[in-house]
């Protein structure tokens, strides 16, 4: 199997750019906000207007996917080479809260073109990234003079990311079947910046708690009784202090079981990144860099898990004095995981290592929310070198690797499906993902429709199943 002239898949995206960027303006005029209920309807028409699209695309089937929330869309285009690998697309089509007031220089729903960026809510999260997708399969059946695409081509855009995704598991285990896929991009994610193309290799886990430590039956005088019974404010304090060692590491037994550690090679790559520490700090809004001993500060933002205090809190918090020993207190945590890290077992580590801090006389309950897990594929996944592969040719630059130290549902693809995750995305840091003026960098976007027409054929011709 040839290649895909470069020369024919750039003729052919030029020649259709207008018509792309006016229909994905078309679609980021539907208002579609998940977390706010007065656009549920914005949110169902969107799922519609794509699912039509798909069609219009050439998917023989695109249908919109009720759950008890939002709707989602799923698009599915065989090959009609029986020994293609099946690959599925994940993204969102519900978008941020947004109104002009907000600090927008335009409307956030009248898409706007100023010097080559298109400002509009979702022009990068998420709708850019996945109508991207439409453009590019066309212009690998136009470079190639197939009929249908050289993988078995599935779409599934979420309704409900920016609500937090409450209903995608249990739809895709609905689903389990007609999503069943050897491989899933993501295209929800970016890139390090304009001039360093890179390809995701996984994300953390997360895991929520809260621990809630109560006392006397009432708030109690301090002179009468201070010093002679335990205060739940005073364990909260030590039950944090005791979190980490003097290393940063997280002090809970048990805690790194299965931890998959950074390998020679991965580390090589992360530091070859132009990373500037002094930039990144004033990103954080922050003036010192701190954390787990023997890691640089990437590693420990996308490899390394972690324990975060996210509020603490206990007793009289009024203006003055109010001299109580408190009948409660409570400490919220956050625990972002990394391959090989159980969410179940670091729950069950939570909790035995709370109790164990926790005083006679202080009564201790723990309340996880729902878990993340995270994701990762190995550097030499044929996979994941077809997308890296992919987007060189596109970029016609080296393609490096990163990876990302938030939590998505993306994991839940790769926990039900038992397929790897990939990422594929071209937005970059100044997009301004969830604040005013979101954007879109127009030609990292057709960069996004060229990868992906190089991406079918690669991964049909390197990653082939036996007959």
């Amino acid at each position: 199997m040839s290649q895909t002239p470069d020369s024919v898949v750039r003729t052919y995206i030029q020649q259709h750019r207008d018509a792309f960027l006016d229909d994905l303006a078309e679609w980021l005029r539907i208002p579609s906000v998940s977390a706010q209920p007065d656009h549920a309807p914005d949110v169902r028409r969107s799922a519609d207007w794509l699912a039509a699209e798909l069609k219009e695309t050439g998917f023989p089937t695109a249908e919109v996917w009720q759950t008890p929330g939002a709707p989602a869309v799923f698009a599915e285009w065989p090959s009609d080479d029986p020994q293609a690998p099946t690959v599925l697309v994940y993204g969102h089509h519900d978008v941020q809260p947004a109104a002009r007031e907000d600090g927008w220089d335009s409307d956030p729903f009248e898409p706007v073109v100023r010097e080559n960026r298109l400002y509009a809510r979702g022009a990068a999260d998420d709708k850019g990234q996945v109508f991207f997708h439409t453009l590019g399969v066309r212009a690998h059946l136009a470079a190639t003079g197939r009929t249908t695409p050289a993988v078995h081509l599935k779409l599934l855009i979420e309704g409900e990311e920016e609500s937090g995704s409450p209903h995608f598991r249990t739809l895709v285990e609905q689903h389990a079947e007609r999503l069943d896929a050897d491989a899933v991009i993501v295209s929800d994610t970016g890139m390090w910046s304009e001039d360093t193309p890179t390809v995701c290799t996984g994300m953390r886990g997360l895991a929520e708690c809260e621990i809630r430590l109560h006392g006397p039956d009432q708030d109690i005088h301090s002179g009468s009784f201070g010093g002679a019974v335990p205060n739940p404010a005073t364990a909260a304090a030590r039950l944090v202090a005791a979190l980490h060692d003097e290393q940063a590491r997280v002090a809970i037994p048990g805690f790194y079981d299965g931890v998959v550690e950074l390998t020679d090679r991965e580390r090589e790559l992360f530091a070859e990144l132009p990373f500037d520490e002094s930039h990144w700090l004033r990103t954080a809004k922050s003036y010192a860099t701190q954390g787990e001993a023997g890691y640089t500060t990437l590693e420990r933002v996308w490899a390394r898990p972690t324990a975060e205090v996210n509020g603490i809190g206990g007793g009289y918090q009024g203006p003055g004095s109010k001299t109580i020993v408190p009948s409660s207190a409570s400490v919220k945590l956050s625990f972002r995981l990394v391959a090989g890290q159980d969410p179940d077992h670091v729950e069950k580590a939570v909790h035995a290592w709370a109790e164990q801090q926790v005083p006679a006389g202080i009564r201790c309950e723990i309340t996880f929310s729902g878990t993340t897990r995270p994701c990762l594929t190995p550097l030499d996944h044929p996979a994941l070198q077809s997308v890296a592969r992919a987007m060189g040719r596109a970029f016609e630059k080296p393609v490096r690797f990163t990876r990302e130290g938030g939590s998505g549902p993306a994991a839940d693809l790769q926990d039900v499906l038992g397929a790897p995750v990939l990422f594929l995305g071209i937005s970059v840091p100044s997009d301004g993902w969830h604040a005013p003026n979101e954007k879109v960098e127009l030609d990292l976007l057709l960069k996004g429709v060229e990868t992906t027409a190089y991406l079918w054929g690669d991964l049909a011709e390197n990653w082939r199943h036996a007959p």
